[in-house]
């Protein structure tokens, strides 16, 4: 028989632990450094978690969600856009591709 756990108030829904894959990359541009970590994993229907290592934003991202420079400054705060279009450019080359269907 299951126990039905609550944290704090909070009904629980999972609690899961598995072996992940990351991968670090850094860039160094003119003006500015970014390190990001990404995460693959079985969660979140295999999208990575993309994280600015610097600032701590933290985004599920795909490749086709990349291909949207306007939307990796937007996320990063990354104020050239030349560099978010770079930025862009290596995220939708080096994630994975995602069905595009109906997550949630």
């Amino acid at each position: 028989m299951e126990k039905e756990l609550t944290y704090q108030g909070f009904e629980h829904l999972y609690d899961e632990s598995e072996t992940t894959q990351v991968r670090f990359i850094g860039f160094l541009s003119d003006h500015v450094r970014y390190d990001f970590g990404i995460v693959y994993s079985n969660q979140f229907f295999g999208k990575p978690l993309v994280i600015c290592m610097q600032t701590g934003r933290a985004v599920l991202l795909c490749s086709e969600e990349a291909r949207d420079p306007a939307h990796i400054q937007r996320i990063f705060r990354i104020e050239d856009f030349s560099e978010a279009d770079k930025l862009a450019s290596f995220f939708e080359k080096n994630l994975p591709v995602m069905p595009l269907e109906a997550q949630y």
